[in-house]
């Protein structure tokens, strides 16, 4: 297959392979999907699978094993990522390094893209946020919240300066390091006045006032059984997330399984709103709710959870370089997660 006619066969890879082969390469390995890809990079499925034919021709190896299930990595398309990466991150580094002089000289805005997961992004970044402002008021900060497969697969493609998250299998952590910030596990929470709580006193008062001392203390004292919280319909991740894996193996070691009727939901507001309006027990990594907890919104139901407990960390690519800017960021998650330890 010619790749450019005007080079010959015998011309270097380098100079025969182009940035559109390994941005093609990267959206399809990021979506598992070419229709996807090609709605990503806003070119044609043809367009996308005659570039993948032609890296492949390149490189001399098939990089993608394609199916009804979608496109997915080989051995040597996971080889290949890991130099696609080191490559872009490179191009990105120069541009940074450009980007950084420029901003110097004409006052630019510093720009970091962090992603989070959504229960961790509420506990960890709006205190490291104001730091890194008060160091930079100018600043731009872009979020993205996501479950843990879709912020490794941005990170990959250069989407996001880090994330953080939780580790994944190892076959996903390619071109990825994982740094321990510290352990969340995984409780059950209910509204103030929830009828788990057995306070008689406050059934007619909707669950919107603060915990009284006489409820805090049934919320730490009182035996409860899986069998009585599982009368009230539960508040779950989707399936696919980490705290879904964790409440679902949480139940299974106590013979219990979730009943039918449950709402599923990656939404950490919206979770919050039905939790504190309704009687559903929520199942929720402690960090979502550690203020609600703080100010008594939010009461924790004395059930043990050990076994649950999940490590968050920085994600990084391990070849990227990453600015000045969004060190500082990393710097005040690093405090932050120091006082969560402690």
């Amino acid at each position: 297959m010619a790749i450019d006619p005007t080079l010959p066969p015998s011309a270097p890879f380098s100079q025969r392979l182009r940035l559109r082969h390994l941005h093609t390469f990267l959206a399809v390995a990021r979506e598992q999907n070419l229709g996807r890809a090609a709605d990503k990079l806003a070119l044609s499925q043809p367009a996308v699978s005659k570039t993948l034919a032609e890296l492949e021709a390149l490189t001399g190896c098939k990089l993608f094993e394609r199916g009804r299930q979608g496109a997915m990595l080989t051995q040597d398309g996971e080889q290949f990522l890991t130099h696609a990466l080191k490559i872009l991150d490179t191009i990105d580094a120069a541009g940074h390094a450009f980007g950084e002089l420029a901003s110097a000289e004409h006052g630019s805005v510093a720009l970091i893209r962090v992603g989070a997961l959504p229960t961790v992004a509420p506990d960890i970044l709006p205190g490291a946020i104001a730091a890194v402002r008060a160091l930079r008021p100018a600043s731009r900060i872009i979020v993205q919240t996501a479950a843990n497969a879709p912020l490794l697969a941005q990170l990959k493609a250069g989407e996001l300066d880090f994330a953080v998250g939780r580790m994944a299998d190892p076959e996903m952590m390619v071109g990825l390091s994982f740094e321990l910030l510290f352990v969340e596990p995984l409780i059950l929470v209910v509204r103030t006045g929830h009828p788990l709580l057995a306070i008689n006193s406050q059934a007619g008062n909707g669950g919107h006032t603060q915990a009284t001392a006489a409820q805090k203390k049934r919320a730490t004292q009182a035996p409860l059984s899986l069998a009585e919280v599982m009368r009230y319909a539960p508040l779950v991740s989707p399936k696919g997330t980490i705290p879904r894996h964790n409440t679902e193996s949480f139940l299974q070691s106590r013979g219990v399984s979730l009943p039918p009727s449950l709402i599923e939901t990656l939404s950490v507001s919206l979770a919050r709103r039905l939790a504190l309006s309704s009687d559903h027990v929520w199942f929720t990594p402690m960090g979502a709710v550690r203020d609600d907890l703080t100010r008594g919104l939010l009461i924790q139901l004395p059930l043990a959870t050990v076994g649950t407990e999940e490590p968050v960390g920085l994600l990084m690519r391990s070849e990227g370089r990453i600015s000045a800017p969004a060190l500082e960021l990393i710097a005040s998650i690093r405090d932050i997660a120091a006082q969560r330890r402690g």
